[in-house]
């Protein structure tokens, strides 16, 4: 039996792309699990704030696919500058190519399990700073931090905070956020 991999150019060809929310990684279209209910919080919890400082077609959640090191992922969250917006803007898809503008921030929340983990901190990390995207943030309920990573010559340099830190985006002045209120968003 021989399995053919697929280029990213076929990848994003496909007319119906594929059922459910999956990843393209190394030739091979990956299905990804549902979310969690935690992760789905978060996430909308993030739509919710930056909703009050920004307009709604800057934010996204977790339907948006984003091209990186030849790879596709789903970020569980990102915000977008106004040229992204117009760029995508008439698009047969929801994707950010590379020849695209990067976004301006994008946050993983980190699911259960060392593959995810290493997923989150370790290969999205290399991916996005050669992808040039300013911010990424990991949200790591299990861990109780977020960690902030800022570009800088091409390196993310870090900064872990723990449930009493605030988050602070020199990006988005207007917003200040609780990570004990990120980590475990209420009503």
């Amino acid at each position: 039996m021989v399995i053919t991999k697929l280029s990213l150019a076929d990848y994003l060809s496909l007319e119906d792309g594929p059922e459910g929310r999956c990843e393209f990684v190394d030739g091979e279209i990956i299905e990804m699990p549902p979310e969690s209910e935690e992760n789905v919080l978060v996430a909308g919890y993030l739509i919710a704030q930056f909703l009050k400082v920004l307009s709604f077609d800057r934010v996204r959640q977790g339907k948006t696919e984003l091209v990186v090191s030849g790879r596709v992922r789903i970020p569980d969250f990102m915000v977008l500058g106004e040229d992204l917006v117009a760029a995508l803007a008439g698009s047969r898809r929801s994707t950010i190519t590379e020849d695209m503008p990067a976004p301006l921030l994008v946050v993983e929340v980190v699911s259960p399990g060392k593959e995810n983990e290493d997923r989150d901190y370790r290969y999205k990390r290399s991916e996005y700073a050669a992808r040039g995207i300013p911010e990424y943030w990991i949200v790591d309920p299990a861990k109780a931090k977020v960690t902030v990573l800022t570009l800088v010559d091409g390196w993310y340099e870090t900064e872990e905070l723990g449930a009493d830190g605030v988050l602070q985006s020199p990006q988005f002045p207007g917003l200040t956020l609780s990570v004990a209120q990120v980590l475990s968003p209420k009503g």
